[in-house]
């Protein structure tokens, strides 16, 4: 896990602190798939910047995740550009509002809110190419390597009673 030491910054209204940190990213787990943040660690660029009412922390890298394609689960690769930016409030009160869930007492943790960023950056679904036709549902074939169709097979005996009710039958 990568945190930053906030208590170490002595900045004042109106001053921004930049750094080029490296960031311990943990696998994603996405429907039961992991997804593998490359390269570990990431390099990345943290700018911290006071302001009269409190602190804005941005965070900017490019991560590549390598895992299954989600419809033909061949290995994908994705590359993701991350700008993220959270505030601080000095005196937040109780307005969850005003705080970040980063920040816990002096220090800054880095990797969850990376982790967070990726995951809200992330597509609806991650895929091999935008054409995937996915496995067949019959036999379970690449259907991107070997196109196909099978036979219409006669319905399942289980359904016989509910066939028998439509009124195209018989």
């Amino acid at each position: 896990m990568t945190v930053f030491n906030l208590r170490s910054l002595r900045l004042r209204s109106g001053e921004q602190h930049r750094e080029a940190v490296e960031v311990q990213l943990e696998p994603l787990v996405l429907g039961g798939q992991e997804y593998v943040p490359e390269p570990d660690p990431t390099p990345a660029e943290l700018a911290i910047t006071k302001a009269t009412t409190g602190t804005v922390f941005e965070l900017s890298f490019r991560v590549g995740l390598h895992g299954p394609c989600f419809r033909c689960l061949t290995d994908t690769a994705l590359e993701l550009p991350i700008h993220a930016r959270e505030y601080q409030a000095a005196n937040p009160g109780g307005d969850e509002e005003l705080r970040s869930p980063y920040v816990d007492g002096d220090t800054l943790d880095l990797s969850s809110w990376a982790r967070d960023a990726v995951a809200l950056e992330l597509p609806d679904k991650i895929l091999c190419r935008p054409d995937c036709a996915g496995l067949c549902p019959v036999c379970g074939r690449d259907l991107n390597a070997e196109p196909h169709v099978h036979e219409e097979s006669g319905s399942d005996p289980r359904w016989a009673a509910l066939d028998a009710l439509r009124p195209d039958a018989g």
